[in-house]
């Protein structure tokens, strides 16, 4: 058996995968609560001959599926929870299924599926070419909020691999050589007296005032930290009455920079700036840490292989019918003059890793790069222009343009997992070389 018959396997299954994302997509589920998606990917592959280990670490949607024995063992990774607030139809228009409804406005429903596709393709080769070695699928929850990996891993399931493999929906087709970034995720709860706004304002301290004296210091924390870093945050409780001074009051912080070390440094300064705002104002503050994730580490061997494989496997092809879908979504992108060539890329692009080269988003999936070598690539499932996050992306991740760049992302990882189990060129070994280099001694702890 060869890798051709693993291009083959997967032209003649894709509908099978098409349908999974296009369930997933239209049950959108958001962090911790997957439960459709997880149910739905965990029962196929247990029909598929893989073994599967349900609530890692007593989390109900995370899952591991694995098949195979020995070594080398090889991971691919999985996502499928949905965003809130990104409800939209399999249109070019605005149009809610669900008013603020979920929506799979990161591609999540494409992500994992074409995970499963890939391992289960692999396995039907496995089992018929007798090759050695251990696949796994990780059903990782919660990656939009930056942390279900994160748990996966305090649970050790990263632990034992010699290679982990995953990709992202995107508007191009390219290996991920920057680094993303790495986040915090923390909320400062102020606690206050409460009193009558109107009758007797002095005997109240205001935990809204402290909060937003805490904003203001940190606005101006801004001009002093290294180029790169967002500080962002959402007053998530602002008290219950403009006539009750507020007792209670919360602020939801996100901190992203160029590394874990950058935003442990801002962290202990905001956390500061909280503390000072709570003296001024006679209040009284704790922070609560909910995701910390690493900063990615890109390891050029593991892209280099799936760079080739993913120019290997089948070429994108548009219908004139997602050509004008895509041109009328692009309509209502900025600057959507462009042809179809340019909105829809088919050709695949690579550039080496350079050190402290940066890209503004953040993943869990930094955690388990600083645990075992991983790669990473993006393929075109939506028109370029468009961003992540949005309507327009869960409208096009919906539609065939998604499906088919999800094919394309299952063969790239089915093929370089199959080069990997068979250790072409070496390629472990020196995948194991470039991460312990870019790593540089330093040990993966858990952030939470």
């Amino acid at each position: 058996m060869s890798k051709e018959n693993i291009i083959e396997w997967i032209e003649q299954n894709k509908q099978i995968y098409t349908a999974m994302a296009q369930d997933i997509w239209d049950h959108p589920q958001t962090a911790y609560e997957e439960a459709y998606a997880s149910e739905l990917q965990r029962n196929a592959l247990r029909e598929a001959g893989f073994s599967i280990k349900h609530q890692v670490d007593n989390i109900d949607t995370a899952f591991v599926a694995e098949y195979g024995q020995g070594k080398p063992v090889i991971g691919i990774l999985g996502e499928f929870d949905a965003l809130p607030g990104l409800s939209q139809k399999r249109s070019p228009v605005k149009e809610e299924v669900v008013k603020n409804g979920p929506g799979h406005g990161c591609g999540h429903n494409l992500l994992g599926t074409a995970g499963v596709e890939a391992v289960i393709a692999l396995k039907e080769i496995m089992e018929k070419g007798k090759i050695q070695g251990t696949i796994r699928y990780y059903g990782c929850p919660a990656e939009e909020v930056l942390s279900g990996k994160t748990y996966m891993a305090k649970a050790g399931v990263f632990d034992d691999l010699d290679s982990a493999i995953t990709w992202h929906p995107m508007t191009n087709n390219a290996v991920m050589y920057k680094s993303m970034q790495s986040m915090v995720s923390v909320k400062f709860h102020f606690k206050g007296k409460p009193a009558h706004a109107a009758a007797s304002p002095e005997a109240g301290r205001s935990a809204l005032d402290s909060v937003e004296l805490m904003n203001i210091g940190t606005n101006y924390l801004r001009e002093h930290v290294p180029d790169g870093t967002r500080m962002h945050y959402t007053i998530t409780n602002g008290g219950l009455a403009p006539n009750i001074v507020p007792e209670a009051a919360t602020v939801w912080y996100f901190l992203r920079a160029r590394s874990k070390e950058d935003v442990e440094e801002i962290l202990r300064r905001v956390k500061n700036i909280a503390k000072g705002a709570a003296l001024m104002n006679e209040t009284e503050v704790d922070s609560e840490i909910l995701a910390f994730a690493y900063d990615t580490l890109p390891n050029d061997p593991l892209n280099e292989l799936m760079y080739e494989n993913m120019q290997e496997s089948n070429s994108l092809v548009y219908t004139e019918e997602e050509q004008k879908f895509a041109q009328s979504l692009a309509k209502t992108l900025p600057s959507t003059e462009k042809s179809i060539e340019e909105l829809l890329p088919t050709s695949v692009s690579f550039e080496p890793y350079q050190a402290g080269s940066s890209m503004p988003g953040s993943t869990d999936v930094g955690d388990v790069s600083w645990i075992v070598p991983t790669g990473m690539v993006t393929t075109t499932c939506a028109p370029l222009g468009t961003a992540l996050h949005s309507w327009q992306a869960t409208a096009s991740f919906g539609t065939q343009i998604g499906y088919k760049g999800m094919h394309l992302a299952a063969s790239t990882m089915a093929l370089s997992a199959y080069d990997l189990l068979k250790n072409k060129d070496n390629i472990l070994h020196r995948a194991k070389e470039t991460f312990d280099k870019v790593r540089d001694g330093k040990v993966y702890e858990a952030g939470i």
